[in-house]
């Protein structure tokens, strides 16, 4: 099981040639990718202030997630918001913080090409 962060979610899906080999590789091996759907959130409200643009509207998008077999998005549930607040870690970007909360939680590598992520998480692989 591996998790994806926002961008390596929308490399993986919309632009694959900027997943670094590493990343690429741990997707294609994943038997379980999972995201957190905070990143379909933070996707939309980029998309609708204009400061993302992708080739299809937002739903399209997520439906077409949602008929990926091996990628499983997972509400943001009670657990993984305590798990947020728990992390000791002094960044304030809450999605970030969500996803990060989400692959600890599960002890599995996290794919990004975040450096503040890298540097807190031990996991990450990009």
């Amino acid at each position: 099981m591996i998790v994806l962060d926002t961008s390596a979610l929308l490399y993986w899906t919309l632009d694959p040639a900027r997943l670094s080999l590493k990343a690429e590789q741990a997707i294609e091996q994943a038997e379980r990718i999972v995201i957190s759907s905070i990143s379909v959130w933070e996707i939309a409200c980029k998309v609708k202030r204009r400061k993302l643009v992708i080739p299809l509207t937002i739903t399209d998008y997520v439906e077409r997630l949602q008929r990926l077999e091996a990628l499983e998005i997972l509400a943001v549930d009670v657990q993984t918001w305590l798990d947020n607040l728990d992390l000791s870690w002094e960044h304030r970007d809450p999605v970030d913080r969500t996803i990060v909360a989400l692959a600890t939680r599960f002890g599995c590598p996290l794919i990004t090409s975040d450096q503040a992520i890298a540097e807190y998480y031990s996991k990450t692989a990009w």
